[in-house]
């Protein structure tokens, strides 16, 4: 797999791994990826959880977890109980919005926003992704939560049973239901006990630890997660002397003073961070003034592009890595005949339909509508190769999504997974690419089929009034 350079279009996005000392890592779907088996399990116990504890109906326990219904970085508006994708210019994408577990009409949707398809910036989810009345599901946790919200609202929807999405929501959402999921480790101990079931492909954490430090690279790792979780993860993939790869190790990270792990947790005021010594809890400032690793010498990677990537970007100037698991499904459809000639086709017609739009004669009127419904049709095709509910997580037709303006916003690199670090020298150098604007004529061959080689028939369109 390959690891892709945001494109924020500033020469400062190049990233020259020469020029990295330092690499720092999340543990959650960083150092350790997960199954789906683990959606499933958090899904089916906050179910369970709503059922026992919130007096839910006992027939929701009927709905099985699906595994392929949501997608990372949708927004679910809290107060219609709506869960849709929104592209980088907040436009809903229609046919994309779904109450419950079904589709909303296009013309249901443009009514519930005011006769459109945006989403007004102060009503979307904030720089952050949470919103008084839009949260963003960044997480890749996010997925079982979402198809909770789903399956409840479809419960409700379908048996005609008044209920308020608000509270809902709530009862749902990481505060109660899904949050009981982590906050009382039941996460941990499933992983814990059964290490190769949830945990996949372990031995590239540890090639990749082993590549960087006889580079002589310096490595640090900090995590949510509890010191015993990640202990017994990092042995399973990396070996019982895992803390040897790692200069500083920090666990249970928050916004408190750091604390030194020695058997029992110690009160005594840490000055230094030392190689091979465990601290819980602390804080980025701490960190930063203890180690003075600061610049674009530290890379650091993380699956969170809020929590993980955000600040450490924009307020410290670190390079970021953003985990995206599903890029690897991504790129294999991208790559198949099927993709390639729907998205040829797709091209080649918006650009007919670009030229010839001028022609107002009857037969070519008919023409044009023709291509208009088979313009529309391909898209849904290329939509249902990723998700047949949501599409890809990176475009909504031919815009970015929000979760991709995130992304270049808050990364420098993105990639499937650490391992595809061992494709690249660290001497690497990642270059952005140019992309053309609208008024440039593009200049690779993949862009040529888009119509916009030239201004078509300028004499012709300077009659038309």
């Amino acid at each position: 797999m390959m690891i892709y350079l945001t494109e924020n279009y500033t020469e400062a996005t190049t990233t020259n791994l020469s020029e990295v000392d330092i690499y720092g890592f999340d543990y959650d779907y960083t150092l350790a990826l997960y199954s789906n088996a683990l959606d499933a399990m958090i899904y089916t116990n906050a179910r369970d959880f709503l059922i026992k504890h919130f007096k839910y109906p006992q027939a929701i326990s009927k709905y099985d977890y699906f595994p392929n219904f949501a997608a990372r970085g949708l927004h679910y508006d809290i107060q219609k109980g709506l869960l849709m994708k929104i592209d980088a210019f907040h436009y809903i994408q229609l046919g994309t919005v779904y109450r419950g577990l079904n589709p909303v009409p296009d013309e249901e949707v443009l009514r519930l926003y005011d006769g459109t398809h945006h989403v007004p910036l102060n009503q979307v989810s904030g720089f952050y992704g949470k919103g008084p009345n839009v949260k963003q599901f960044m997480d890749v946790f996010s997925l079982p939560e979402m198809t909770l919200l789903a399956v409840a609202n479809d419960y409700f929807i379908s048996n005609d049973i008044e209920y308020d999405p608000v509270h809902l929501y709530k009862d749902v959402s990481v505060s109660e239901a899904i949050g009981m999921v982590h906050i009382k480790g039941y996460m941990y101990k499933w992983i814990m006990e059964d290490l190769e079931k949830y945990i996949l492909r372990g031995e590239e954490t540890y090639a990749v630890l082993h590549r960087l430090v006889s580079h002589g690279k310096k490595l640090f790792l900090i995590t949510n997660s509890p010191f015993s979780f990640v202990d017994k993860g990092m042995r399973y993939m990396v070996g019982k002397d895992w803390r040897d790869f790692f200069n500083v190790i920090i666990v249970q990270a928050d916004k408190r003073a750091l604390r030194l792990i020695k058997g029992d947790l110690q009160w005594d005021k840490i000055s230094n961070l030392d190689k091979g010594q465990v601290y819980k809890q602390g804080n980025l400032f701490d960190f930063l003034r203890l180690t003075g690793w600061r610049g674009s010498k530290v890379l650091y990677f993380g699956d969170h592009l809020y929590s993980d990537l955000a600040d450490l970007m924009l307020r410290h100037g670190w390079r970021t890595g953003a985990i995206v698991p599903e890029l690897e499904l991504e790129t294999k459809v991208v790559n198949t005949e099927q993709y390639a000639q729907s998205l040829t086709w797709l091209q080649a017609l918006t650009g007919l339909l670009e030229r010839m739009q001028m022609y107002r004669d009857p037969d070519s009127r008919a023409v044009l509508q023709e291509w208009l419904k088979e313009r529309e049709e391909l898209r849904a095709r290329i939509k249902n190769l990723f998700n047949p509910q949501f599409g890809s997580i990176f475009r909504t037709c031919h815009n970015p999504t929000y979760f991709s303006r995130r992304l270049c916003r808050f990364s420098d690199l993105y990639m499937a997974s650490i391992s595809c670090l061992l494709n690249y020298d660290l001497s690497y150098t990642f270059y952005p690419r140019r992309t053309p604007l609208q008024h440039e004529a593009p200049l690779w061959m993949d862009q040529l089929c888009t119509g916009c080689m030239k201004t078509p028939f300028l004499e012709e369109m300077a009659h038309i009034r």
